[in-house]
């Protein structure tokens, strides 16, 4: 049986866990490569972002083995046509160990997530995406945005 649960500040040391695996799975960072600032960085953001609101994580479980994990990120931006409320969430972080892919855990873990997003009155969230993790956020609703852009190096 899959549970999501949310995961708070007494669960810092698991959600670094985590963290790291999901950086260097995205990344392809090796394994032997020194993430000490990197880890420092994150430790900072979760002590912060997880008590007062701002970042909501959560854990997927079967039965007492932890499989999967994701979270959302909460914020304001200017109020506009599209979000006149200007409350928006960026989903993040969601991955599955890849022995438990293919069951769903991906699925449970961002309905969980928008629906604590839902909850606050945000209606506008983003996400960005692997071509891996594409399938089960179109099938969840999410589409590509038109006309968004990023700076690829801030110090070129």
């Amino acid at each position: 049986m899959l549970t999501i649960r949310q995961a708070g500040a007494d669960d810092m040391d698991l959600l670094m866990k985590w963290r790291m695996e999901v950086l260097r799975h995205v990344f392809a960072v090796p394994a032997d490569n020194d993430l000490h600032d990197l880890y420092a960085a994150n430790l900072e953001y979760y002590k912060t972002a997880i008590p007062s609101g701002e970042h909501i994580a959560a854990f997927a479980q079967m039965e007492n083995t932890i499989v999967g994990c994701g979270g959302i990120c909460l914020y304001r931006e200017m109020p506009s046509p599209d979000n006149p409320s200007g409350q928006c969430a960026y989903l993040m972080n969601v991955y599955t160990k890849e022995e438990h892919r293919g069951h769903g855990v991906g699925k449970a873990v961002v309905e969980w997530l928008v629906e604590q997003a839902k909850s606050r009155g945000i209606t506008k969230i983003y996400l960005e995406t692997s071509e891996e993790g594409r399938p089960l956020y179109e099938s969840l609703g999410f589409t590509d945005m038109k006309d968004y852009m990023k700076r690829r190096n801030f110090y070129d």
